[in-house]
């Protein structure tokens, strides 16, 4: 094998002291004697209550909603699909902070369909767990829309055509072949929903707002205890770093490169 040029190892070393050094100082300044008694107090414990309950209901709704969308992408053409791909993807590329806007002109009290939710049947999402629900899963469907499509586009299609020709419905071939062949890539997608929801903070604070103990999730307590108590925002940042860090060890083998 040849040597690697001494440049080019350098600026990767370079490269990758930037991403590990802020992790570094994180844990260095971290305070590991009082660790289980910040864990504990009743900021961080809602923090981390809200942020669970909201995030594995936005993961089961990506799910819900995602997988139809995601095998009509992949599976029916119509004119149009380019630009319903497009906007399924624009909350990958948008600023969260807009999208909390959007939503909040769309849901809110005085939005477009939010006053006539609150009207007719009462329901308000500002300010509520269901609200900060909405919000991430704004943010984390498009991750699992787009892993579950490109599965889909890549499964072998003979199996779904021989049970259609031994006399199967579509729905039954979706259920007994499609899906079982995508299962992976469902569970995968719906793990990345899930991260990116525990992680959301732009959407979730303009929409849902900053209320301690109602819609006041991880990362937005992280960036209010800054103001305060710097140990306890250390602290949630570490949980933060330690869940993204298990999720991406459990998909590396699916999307990393092997040597």
């Amino acid at each position: 094998m040849r040597r690697p040029p001494r440049a080019l190892v350098l600026l990767a070393a370079l490269a990758a002291s930037f991403f590990a050094v802020p992790l570094a100082a994180l844990a260095w300044r971290a305070p590991w004697a009082s660790l289980p008694e910040v864990l504990t107090t009743e900021v961080v414990g809602s923090a981390l209550r809200i942020s669970l309950v909201s995030s594995l209901a936005a993961s089961a709704l990506s799910a819900f909603l995602g997988l139809p969308l995601a095998w009509v992408l992949a599976r029916v053409p119509f004119p149009g699909r380019s630009v319903l791909r497009a906007l399924v993807t624009l909350p990958l590329v948008l600023p969260p902070v807009v999208g909390g806007v959007a939503l909040l002109l769309a849901l809110g009290r005085l939005g477009l369909v939010g006053r006539a939710l609150e009207s007719f049947f009462g329901v308000t999402l500002f300010g509520t767990l269901p609200g900060v629900i909405v919000a991430e899963t704004f943010v984390a469907m498009p991750f699992l829309v787009l892993t579950v499509e490109g599965a889909l586009k890549g499964l072998d299609p003979r199996y779904e055509d021989a049970a259609a020709t031994l006399g199967a419905s579509r729905g039954l071939v979706f259920w007994k072949i499609t899906l079982p062949l995508a299962a992976p890539s469902v569970a995968a997608g719906a793990v990345l929903a899930w991260a990116r929801a525990l992680g959301e903070f732009g959407a979730t604070i303009t929409f849902a707002g900053n209320l301690p103990g109602e819609t006041q999730t991880m990362p937005i307590a992280v960036y209010t205890a800054l103001l305060r108590d710097v140990d306890a925002a250390i602290v949630l940042s570490l949980v933060l770093v330690a869940v993204s860090l298990l999720v991406l060890v459990t998909l590396r083998e699916r999307w990393a490169p092997q040597a």
